[in-house]
């Protein structure tokens, strides 16, 4: 009761998950982003396609068992895509089983109409998107259509998404055929698909940002999450070799040969433009 009374109780959804606390919202979500529009020269070539991996699953379960009300961030997944359209890249939308994809409504920008406006341009891909299945049975040959391989963030990235072996598939085809894989956030849980079946982690070595551990433990003072996370996503690639760029949540982007990565939501716009300006660089 007096969390409720102080605003830190997280918000009991219909489903029995929970959504973040009325001040985790008004302190961790944003109405308007800090979107810088910016006039690329549009690419032009024949790579003009990116996959984006979206989740398809909501609630993920703390170690106290309480749920999580997930999805990916939309701040995280459109604001990339916003800067990555302006320089003339088109998505190929797809989720694991073809179900919809999944966002964090609750930290959806509604003031922000650039925003809004790629949301509802590809609404309902979001609705209806691709397989996974699909994406390596049919197109795995096609590399020369892609530039690269987007996994948002947002919480929801830590579901279903490290154990899928089409994940890691992808990320494998990606990797040998030169294409640039973009993450951020809990978005690089994804890379640790490439440790499949014992296979050897794909990224030792690499510098990477990503959501840190330490303030995913705090979280769940201020109710963001009603409770802590079953397990730690930075420590876990920190062990397999990374070498981790940021330790807060910040703006923090980082290219290191064809893996760009940011650390949070704060840094969705700087991740937009680092990957759009590196696309067009290395594409001419």
């Amino acid at each position: 009761m007096l969390k409720k009374i102080l605003g830190i109780a997280p918000k009991l959804e219909s489903d029995g998950s929970f959504s973040p606390s009325k001040l985790a919202i008004k302190l961790g979500t944003v109405d308007k982003t800090d979107y810088e529009k910016i006039s690329y020269t549009k690419y032009q070539g024949k790579k003009s396609k990116i996959l984006v991996i979206f989740t398809e699953q909501k609630n993920l379960k703390m170690k106290n068992g309480k749920l999580f009300s997930t999805g990916n961030h939309p701040v995280e997944a459109l604001l990339p895509m916003l800067h990555l359209k302006n320089a003339g890249f088109e998505f190929e939308i797809a989720t694991p089983t073809g179900k919809p994809v999944v966002f964090e409504m609750w930290a959806f920008p509604e003031k922000d109409e650039h925003v809004k406006a790629i949301y509802n341009d590809y609404k309902s891909n979001f609705e209806k998107p691709s397989k996974l299945q699909d994406f390596v049975d049919n197109s795995l040959t096609d590399s020369a259509s892609y530039a690269a391989v987007f996994v948002p963030g947002g919480h929801g990235a830590m579901l279903g998404i490290p154990e899928d072996k089409n994940v890691g598939k992808i990320l494998n085809w990606a990797h040998q055929n030169d294409l640039f894989t973009i993450t951020l956030c809990h978005g690089p849980g994804s890379l640790l698909t490439t440790t499949l079946n014992n296979q050897k982690f794909l990224y030792e070595g690499y510098n990477i940002a990503v959501f840190p551990d330490s303030v995913d433990k705090q979280s769940p003072m201020m109710g963001y999450l009603p409770g802590q996370m079953p397990w730690g996503l930075s420590e876990k690639l920190k062990s397999l070799g990374v070498n981790l760029m940021n330790t807060k949540m910040d703006k923090t982007v980082c290219v290191d040969r064809k893996l760009i990565t940011g650390a949070s939501p704060l840094a969705s716009n700087n991740l937009g433009k680092l990957a759009a300006e590196t696309l067009l660089k290395e594409l001419k």
